[in-house]
């Protein structure tokens, strides 16, 4: 399998942990790298029912910050890197004490990958087909996600919309 970067996007409960994790199990040495924070008790359980479905034999890093700084040490153990969710880490970029450059972070993070040899998968939520968030923090959030994912997707191979559990290929490494 040659590297790639894939993005699965798409609205709450679409299917994309499900699909990306389909995408990865063609890979042999799989980190999994998942952002969430267990900051209440249904995110608690959200979190189990994520680490339940995924196979034994993957690996997890749970960072929900400095992605790049917990990644370089040991990105070359693996030929496959699942990232879920970039959701949750713009999310926490922003709400983090110090104030993050979410663009600049999310630049290192594209950089990380092209320097090496894994394949990526990305899971974020595409925020921009509901409603207009009636605070400015929500909709600050929503134009930063939008952003990044907007980055991801023009360094992507490939990127997939979820919509019920069923992907729409928006673009293809052909495309690319």
């Amino acid at each position: 399998m040659s590297k790639r970067l894939s993005l699965v996007l798409g609205g709450v409960r679409a299917g994309k942990s499900t699909y990306a994790q389909q995408l990865a199990e063609a890979g042999e040495r799989i980190l999994f790298v998942a952002t969430a924070e267990a900051r209440d008790d249904d995110m608690t359980r959200r979190i189990r029912a994520h680490q339940q479905a995924r196979p034994s034999a993957w690996d997890t890093l749970e960072e929900p910050l400095d992605i790049v700084g917990a990644l370089t040490p040991i990105l070359r153990r693996y030929d496959t890197v699942l990232l879920d969710c970039l959701t949750l880490w713009v999310s926490n970029l922003m709400l983090a004490e110090t104030e993050a450059d979410v663009p600049a972070e999310a630049r290192r993070l594209l950089d990380l990958y092209r320097a090496g040899d894994a394949s990526w998968i990305i899971v974020s939520n595409e925020v921009g087909l509901g409603l207009i968030a009636p605070t400015r923090l929500g909709r600050v959030y929503a134009e930063e996600l939008g952003r990044v994912n907007q980055m991801v997707a023009a360094a992507a191979d490939e990127v997939y919309f979820m919509a019920a559990g069923l992907p729409l290929s928006l673009k293809s490494r052909a495309d690319s």
